[in-house]
């Protein structure tokens, strides 16, 4: 980020990196990160995700004890994890004698009482407030009064769950992601209660368990989950708009430098759970309209097309598999258009990955003294039309505000802007969505279509949207992290950190921002809301400061 957003980011930041407390007159859990790295472990729920955490603890050189409610479970998860690390031994992945050392350290227990010795509990149980308060109650009768007790939700409040404890300071929220043997990320999350020291001394204790902390204030979704919320409404508003397919959806966005589209990853997690988990959001935050589920969505999990694991979701699936390649979406492209004289407008990242492009096209243009928006005029047979990056107006609106009628727009080249010019100039076939104004001429879009081509784009055509696809997503996931760090949830650094390392973006989203622009992100979002109305596309008070700051108002 530029010196001048990163220092704005600071100073909105609490202090206390995001964890706000009460202050309490009882002392919290005496734990340190000297007395946690030797501290006996107990994990309570033996499915996907505590066998994991059990895992990864054991691997680190704890005494780990799993506890799983029904009978036999923590013993069978035990047994399918030493037939999966034996699965990494005989590929040559894992040292034999360290995985016999790592499953010596994991006891199946029976009964809580046989682990009333732990120093620390990671609870991974069903994601119930009633179930977890009850277990916590149970826990406090059995444990000593300095043990760390520290809960796996990924979408309870921390603080309601300390409500009721005898201990209150000393239940902090440790959430991974799953696999949590391959994922990185760990919320350290803090409720009112929490103490700070504890959870510095959590945060730590994560590194050497070989992960990658995070401070979070226990907010609604925390930092990943709520972030994420705009990457899967944005591409839903579009699809109830039947702007665009998803296939062409995802490949934009793959374009983009995402790993998964939005549908695909949809599909991959569950329509139910993603839907699930939008409703918990949306209702926690008092039903803010920026949270709003998708009637798409709805009727999806209505009809039981959960995504991969039902078989059919956006797409159709065989033996895990799409039926229909996403990259299919770019499809064939129109022949290119003659250009004729190439006039390229703007200053900035985005004119400068133009140039790169039409140089190494071998496309002499002209560069226009003060045009006041970025992109190109063509000549020749298409004299007169411009092709303009989007600022979040549609293609008609531009058009109909003039001077000029023969108006495309396209997409935002995030993935490109800021790179060294060769190597962006290099990387062909990136899908980039685009626009006509619907007063334009009839063959403006095979016209705009061969230009992206000649630059090195697999154009693909949308409806005439604000916003196009990759912009309005970007912008939302900026404006939502600006929000959370005005709200003290997390720091930029944090954001950044969670959402490469819990969901695979490309780049955070102060990333993003210090690549792009806090005006041009405003304007994205303003011209949503001049569409759309209502309250979900509203600016965050950080970023408009943000962009106050850089412009030295």
């Amino acid at each position: 980020m530029v010196p001048a957003l990163r220092d704005l980011a600071q100073g909105a930041t609490l202090k206390t990196e995001g964890r706000l407390h009460l202050e309490t007159h009882e002392a919290a859990a005496d734990m340190t990160i000297d007395s946690l790295k030797s501290a006996p472990v107990l994990v309570i729920g033996a499915g996907i995700m505590g066998a994991g955490i059990a895992q990864v603890a054991a691997q680190a050189g704890h005494a780990v004890k799993l506890f799983d409610a029904r009978d036999g479970a923590a013993a069978q998860a035990k047994g399918k994890l030493a037939d999966s690390l034996a699965g990494l031994v005989a590929k040559g992945k894992l040292d034999a004698a360290a995985v016999d050392a790592t499953l010596a350290r994991i006891t199946p227990v029976a009964t809580l009482r046989e682990a009333a010795d732990a120093r620390l509990v990671v609870e991974a149980i069903v994601e119930q407030l009633a179930t977890k308060r009850a277990l916590f109650a149970e826990l406090e009768s059995l444990l000593s009064d300095d043990a760390v007790i520290a809960t796996n939700t990924s979408s309870i409040s921390v603080t309601a769950l300390a409500n009721g404890m005898a201990h209150p300071a000393r239940l902090v929220g440790m959430h991974f992601f799953n696999p949590v043997p391959l994922m990185k990320l760990v919320e350290v999350v803090s409720g009112l209660h929490t103490d700070a020291g504890l959870a510095d001394a959590i945060f730590e204790l994560s590194k050497t368990w070989g992960k990658v902390p995070v401070h979070a204030r226990s907010t609604p979704g925390f930092i990943v989950n709520r972030i994420a919320r705009p990457y899967y409404a944005e591409a839903l508003a579009l699809l109830g708009e039947r702007a665009i397919e998803p296939a062409a959806l995802d490949a934009c966005l793959r374009g983009a430098g995402f790993r998964m589209g939005p549908c695909e990853l949809m599909d991959l997690i569950g329509h139910d759970t993603n839907f699930a988990v939008t409703n918990s959001v949306y209702e926690a935050n008092f039903f803010d309209k920026r949270y709003v589920p998708s009637l798409v969505q709805r009727e999806m999990v209505d009809g039981g097309l959960f995504g991969r694991k039902t078989g059919r979701g956006f797409f159709t699936y065989v033996a895990g598999k799409p039926m229909v390649s996403a990259d299919a979406a770019v499809g064939e492209a129109p022949a290119d258009a003659s250009l004729g004289n190439i006039v390229l407008h703007g200053r900035g990242p985005c004119a400068e990955l133009l140039a790169a492009r039409l140089t190494a096209a071998g496309l002499g243009f002209d560069r226009a003294a003060q045009s006041g928006w970025t992109g190109l005029t063509l000549g020749g047979a298409a004299a007169g039309a411009a092709l303009r990056l989007t600022d979040g107006r549609s293609a008609s609106q531009v058009a109909a505000a003039g001077p000029q009628r023969e108006v495309a727009v396209f997409d935002l080249p995030i993935a490109w802007l800021g790179v060294a010019q060769r190597a962006a100039a290099t990387v062909p076939g990136v899908a980039l969505a685009f626009s006509v104004a619907a007063q334009a001429r009839a063959d403006l879009s095979e016209i705009a279509a061969g230009a992206l081509r000649a630059l090195g784009f697999a154009p693909q055509p949308v409806a005439d949207t604000p916003g196009l696809v990759v912009a309005r997503s970007v912008a939302m996931l900026i404006n939502e992290a600006a929000d959370a760090v005005q709200q003290g949830v997390c720091t930029p650094d944090g954001a950044d950190a969670a959402m490469k390392l819990g969901v695979n973006y490309p780049d955070g989203p102060f990333e993003w921002l210090a690549r792009w622009d806090a005006s041009a992100a405003i304007d994205v979002i303003e011209a949503l809301d001049a569409c759309y109305r209502g309250e979900r596309y509203r600016v965050s008070p950080w970023l408009r400061q943000a962009a106050w700051r850089a412009a030295g108002v």
